[in-house]
């Protein structure tokens, strides 16, 4: 496949489950490409259809209509075989491995060209090598797969996936149940094998705000507004991403294209300065009601230097200390107003 062309395209799909009662329809007439050398996320509320979409995508489940197509192939007409070679699945539920080495299970990728009890070529173990390699696992590669913590475990899945060398790779929540740095690790990892490596990488989350930093496009999903599609910026400015998401107390800044607690930060402050420090004081201030900038008309005024945070003129060695001395400034300045 080539750079950013169609891996996946679905036309007028309608996912859900058939039942006796009739079909269970989850999302509707979506009509949306997954390209090469691309990272998407699918982001959505609990119950939107995020795994019902994902499971779509990797022909677990028929869609109840449309038609979802690689290149120019109808879906339903992949074999199983030639099906394993296309679409690497990397699902949330961990499999019960114990007494198996983190190469023995990355081996399993090779499946697909071996049989189940084949043999491992040269090419196959070299392969093999080189997944480990991408993965950051080479020096884990002899361990029991009990052994492994939750990140490290996430690490031999994809890699497993990566040794199975299919242009696409659908991943059910990969972070999950991760620590943030190794969020933010598998989050690369992924972004990487889709700019580097060429593949199509498709994954479903709840982790926003790393999906808005590091994706190439979002799927965004609810039963109201159905499917938008666009790049991170786009449905920020747009105000899509605070329609689907932001809720009473949680507000979407567009500046900064994160999601923020509302503090209702409604008292004006007088605040001067650059860089780090300033965007932290500025953060602590907000937290305890106050908001303003250079502009900004307040009988309290803070400037940010490179050494210190000064107060009406007071110095501050230390955020804490600025917050108490606005704090006590405000409280002042609250009695002599009434």
């Amino acid at each position: 496949m080539n750079t950013h062309s169609p891996a996946i395209t679905l036309h007028d799909v309608t996912t859900g489950y058939h039942s006796r009662g009739g079909n269970i329809e989850i999302t509707r007439h979506i009509d949306a490409r997954l390209l090469t050398s691309e990272l998407t996320c699918l982001l959505g509320p609990n119950g939107a259809g995020k795994s019902t979409l994902l499971k779509t995508l990797a022909a677990f489940i028929p869609p109840l209509y449309g038609e979802i197509t690689i290149g120019d192939r109808p879906l339903r007409d992949y074999s199983e075989e030639k099906l394993a070679r296309t679409i690497g699945v990397v699902l949330t539920e961990r499999p019960s491995l114990n007494n198996m080495t983190v190469r023995e299970l990355v081996s399993l990728g090779r499946s697909p060209y071996t049989g189940f009890w084949g043999k491992y070529t040269r090419e196959d173990r070299e392969i093999v090598d080189r997944a480990l390699q991408l993965t950051g696992i080479t020096e884990f590669a002899s361990r029991q797969i009990q052994t492994l913590s939750d990140g490290e475990r996430q690490k031999v899945m994809i890699a497993k996936s990566l040794a199975q060398q299919t242009p696409i790779i659908l991943l059910d929540e990969p972070t999950a149940f991760l620590d943030y740095p190794s969020k933010v690790d598998i989050m690369q990892l992924l972004q990487r094998m889709a700019h580097e490596e060429g593949k199509a990488v498709f994954l479903s989350t709840h982790d926003l705000e790393l999906a808005l930093q590091i994706s190439d496009k979002i799927w965004l999903i609810d039963k109201t507004n159905g499917l938008l599609i666009g790049t991170p910026e786009d449905l920020s400015l747009n105000g899509d991403m605070a329609r689907y998401f932001e809720r009473e107390g949680v507000i979407f800044d567009t500046e900064s294209g994160l999601f923020r607690i509302d503090t209702r930060a409604n008292r004006p402050i007088n605040l001067r300065g650059a860089g780090p420090r300033a965007a932290m004081a500025r953060k602590a201030l907000q937290r305890i009601g106050f908001i303003g900038d250079e502009r900004t008309e307040s009988p309290i005024a803070v400037v940010v230097t490179d050494d210190n945070f000064m107060v009406n003129g007071m110095v501050c060695a230390s955020i804490e200390e600025l917050l108490h001395t606005v704090r006590n400034l405000s409280a002042v300045t609250d009695q002599h107003s009434l």
